[in-house]
């Protein structure tokens, strides 16, 4: 029983530490977005907070860090929809269907971490550029390799894999410059139109969207 209570704390305890650095790096992003990393201060992003500068270096032990945090995320989440498409037990075109809704959303929904990328990652530091970089080799070989399966299948008409796999990324990635929350089309009907789109240049068999 002793021992359930602890687990049951530490959870708990966790859960409230992941929280408190959610509302960091959300205070942060929108500061980063609206005013530029380096017209940000911690101070800032405390003030936005309601905290101290000190609450902030318990969770990052650096602006940089926080930055690195936040433009990390929207590569992340691209990989976690290829790694999550490819999980699936289905055929190479139902695969790139998938992907290509769930990379949409996670653009759309990492809207501003994506813009703070595109405009600060001068700002990073070598180590976390670089690893981000590994994580973008990451996506594109995966979406690459996929599209190799594909056209192996008679499944795609493709030419040049790789060359259709930066295509698809920089559509989709592009798309956080024009997406409007509250636009003519809805998240969910955007990731839908990528879909068909992606599965067009794709050349795929006929697939429901």
């Amino acid at each position: 029983m002793a021992r359930s209570r602890t687990s049951k704390t530490h959870y708990i305890k966790g859960e409230v530490a992941a929280f408190k650095r959610e509302r960091i790096v959300d205070a942060a992003v929108d500061l980063f977005y609206d005013h530029g990393y380096e017209h940000t201060t911690l101070d800032a992003v405390a003030q936005r907070l309601g905290v101290t500068k000190p609450f902030i270096y318990s969770y990052f032990e650096s602006k940089t860090a926080l930055l690195s945090e936040i433009c990390s995320r929207g590569i992340k989440a691209s990989l976690d929809a290829i790694n999550e498409s490819l999980a699936l037990r289905s055929s190479p075109v139902e695969q790139l269907n998938e992907f290509s809704k769930k990379f949409t959303r996670a653009v759309l929904q990492s809207q501003k971490h994506i813009a703070v990328f595109s405009r600060e990652e001068k700002n990073l530091s070598k180590p976390d550029f670089e690893r981000i970089s590994d994580m973008r080799r990451e996506f594109d070989r995966k979406l690459t390799a996929l599209l190799d399966r594909g056209v192996a299948k008679g499944e795609f008409r493709v030419r040049d894999t790789r060359l259709v796999s930066l295509a698809i990324g920089g559509m989709v990635s592009w798309s956080y410059v024009w997406y409007r929350p509250k636009g003519r089309l809805t998240l969910d009907e955007v990731a839908n139109q990528m879909a068909v789109l992606i599965l067009q240049m794709a050349q795929a068999r006929a697939v429901e969207t």
